[in-house]
Parts: structure tokens; C-alpha cells; sequence
């Protein structure tokens, strides 16, 4: 299986400067976590980060930015984990595992930035397909699909198991419906099941 690239890794920085971005970034986890992201100001996330606000300023140019750059920095890690990580989610499971593992990570991973992740995709309404991301992980299920169903449009089913992992519709069935987070993983397990076993 090719290896795919892991979209946006940030350039090659000096230590002290990658120092400061993880503090920075942490520190604006934090106050997201703890307040949402409309409450992020460049004066809090500096004061939590212990360092000046010109120097988050220079790093990230504005609020927007930053919160933004806190996205980033979890999904590199989240792509590392299903492009080199250990089985099942990363290579060497059978192609079906790793389709499971990846949409119930996937659901994980909507579940801890699900608020910044519906800013990110609905500004413009069609950022979630132009945003790196979602076209890597629609090559990483097509390739696993392929494996699977040499003979199926993988490309087209790829999007369908994506679908439900859309921000807006996972806050939806998180708040407003009330699912718990495994309700929304046995969906995917028996949409994922019925696609790979039909043909």
C-alpha cells in the first residue's frame, strides 16, 4: 500500500521556536476546552502560555489563525497514527479492520474539536471538501476499499462512509438527538459492513 502524506506538516523550526508554538498551542487547547473558541483572545493565550503576545502575534497573525493552527496540531497527529501508527488503525490489519478502526478514531477525533471542526467547515459551506484533510482520508478509505472490492467505485464510497462525520450532523446527533458517542460508532460499524459485503 502507498504511504500518503501527512497534509500540512509545519517547515522545519528552531527548538525554542518549536517550543514556544507547542506552548502556545496547548495553552489555547486549554482555554478552548475550558471556555470554547469564541472566548480565545491573543492577551489570555499568551498569559496561559507564559510568553509575550507579540511572540503569538509573529507565530500565528491572528485569532483566527491560532485557532485554526490548534486543529492542525491534532490532526498531524491523528494522520501519523493511521498512515505509520500500529495496527489496527495504522498498516499491517486486514484492510476491514483498518476501515473500522479509522471511522471509529475518525468519530474520536470529531468528538474532542467537533466546535472548531463545524468553524473550519462551514466557512465557505464547502471548506470540508476543499480542506486537505478530508481528501487524504477519502484516498486512505479508497485505497482500503480497493483492497477490499477491487471492482467497487471506491471513490463514491469512500465519501459515503465519510458523510456521517460531517461536524454539523455529529453535533446534531450528539446534542440535539442525545446519541451517545458508541451509538454513532455501531452506525458506522453497520454502514461500513453493508457497503464492504454487498457487490
Amino acid at each position: 500500500m502507498r504511504e500518503l502524506p501527512v497534509v500540512g506538516r509545519p517547515p522545519a523550526e528552531r527548538a525554542d521556536a518549536a517550543h514556544n508554538r507547542r506552548r502556545i498551542l496547548r495553552a489555547a487547547a486549554e482555554v478552548i476546552a475550558t471556555r470554547g473558541p469564541e472566548a480565545v483572545s491573543m492577551d489570555e493565550v499568551a498569559r496561559a502560555a507564559g510568553v509575550g503576545v507579540g511572540t503569538v502575534y509573529r507565530r500565528f497573525g491572528d485569532r483566527a489563525r491560532l485557532v485554526y493552527a490548534v486543529i492542525d496540531d491534532r490532526e498531524r497527529d491523528f494522520q501519523a497514527a493511521f498512515i505509520q501508527g500500529p495496527p489496527p488503525l495504522g498498516p499491517g490489519a486486514a484492510p476491514a479492520e483498518r476501515v473500522r478502526a479509522f471511522l471509529h478514531a475518525l468519530a474520536d477525533r470529531t468528538e474532542a474539536q467537533a466546535d472548531l471542526l463545524l468553524m473550519a467547515e462551514s466557512d465557505p459551506p464547502d471548506a470540508r471538501f476543499r480542506d486537505g484533510s478530508y481528501g487524504l482520508y477519502h484516498r486512505h478509505l479508497a485505497m482500503l476499499l480497493g483492497e477490499i472490492r477491487p471492482d467497487a467505485d471506491t471513490a463514491y464510497l469512500a465519501d459515503a462512509l465519510l458523510a456521517p462525520l460531517a461536524a454539523n450532523l455529529f453535533l446534531h446527533q450528539r446534542r440535539t438527538l442525545g446519541m451517545p458517542l458508541d451509538r454513532i460508532k455501531s452506525g458506522l460499524d453497520a454502514l461500513a459492513a453493508g457497503l464492504l459485503a454487498s457487490g
